[in-house]
């Protein structure tokens, strides 16, 4: 058996990853934004290799999941899955980051950076990460005109060069960045066409399998068939200045 982490692990692809790994007999460590949250782990508590809780939109909690755990133990893989679509109206972190970036992008990065280096990781990105501004510039929202739907692009377009970048600059570890589609959880809807099995197998493989085809790194995934991304996020200058950039935001160096 493997240990591995999941944020955002209390519904929708997290919690259905969760589920599929703890049925697979692996150590899950399951994660909550607040021990309220939390609550809906109960049925899975006695089969979990443990719950932390932490707000990924605080800097300080961001923190304080990590430490949870590093303190249970070393983790074969980490799937960052925890993410918003975006507020309405651009709301501020207690640092004062805008709320999608802090979590699409600061917290994978931060957690990336405080917890012990593992086998693998496994970064959620969106199609939509193709659409989205590449200058690096205003990252926070604070200049332009808010508009979500770009916001939430740009979050995902730092969190696929993330986890490529981090391919390249840890050899030792195997990282990837999955497109789940637009399948119907809270987020994505009831309407939502994509297959929701698909759409977490896809993480589940890349974090646990031996299959040839899954134990390789630096790429972007859809339902198990590798894609081309946005071509920034294989520009390795578009990555260094990105994570030159994160670790000015979060205060954390990665490298």
């Amino acid at each position: 058996m493997n240990r591995i982490f999941i944020t955002g692990s209390t519904q929708g692809l997290g919690l259905a990853a969760a589920r599929t790994l703890m049925d697979e007999r692996h150590e899950v460590v399951l994660h909550a934004r607040s021990e309220e949250s939390a609550a809906v782990l109960a049925p899975f508590a006695a089969r979990a290799a443990g719950i932390v809780i932490g707000d990924l939109s605080s800097a300080e909690e961001t923190r304080s999941v990590a430490q949870q755990v590093n303190n249970i133990g070393p983790m074969y893989a980490v799937i960052h899955n925890a993410g918003i679509f975006g507020e309405s109206r651009r709301e501020s972190t207690p640092e004062g980051h805008a709320l999608s970036l802090a979590v699409n992008t600061l917290a994978p990065y931060m957690l990336t950076a405080l917890i012990e280096r593992p086998r693998r990781l496994v970064y959620l990105s969106s199609s939509m990460h193709r659409g989205a501004d590449g200058s690096l510039r205003d990252m926070n929202w604070i200049e332009r005109c808010w508009d979500r739907e770009r916001a939430y692009s740009e979050s995902k377009l730092y969190v696929t060069a993330l986890a490529l970048a981090v391919a390249r600059r840890w050899p030792d570890v195997l990282s990837n960045a999955v497109d789940p589609g637009w399948v119907p959880t809270r987020m994505g809807g009831l309407s939502a066409p994509d297959d929701l099995v698909m759409g977490h197998r896809t993480q589940t493989w890349l974090a646990m399998s031996g299959d040839a085809a899954a134990t390789v790194s630096g790429g972007y995934w859809y339902h198990r068939t590798r894609q081309m991304p946005a071509s920034e996020t294989l520009d390795a200058a578009f990555q260094d200045r990105l994570i030159d950039r994160l670790s000015e935001l979060a205060g954390v160096s990665l490298f």
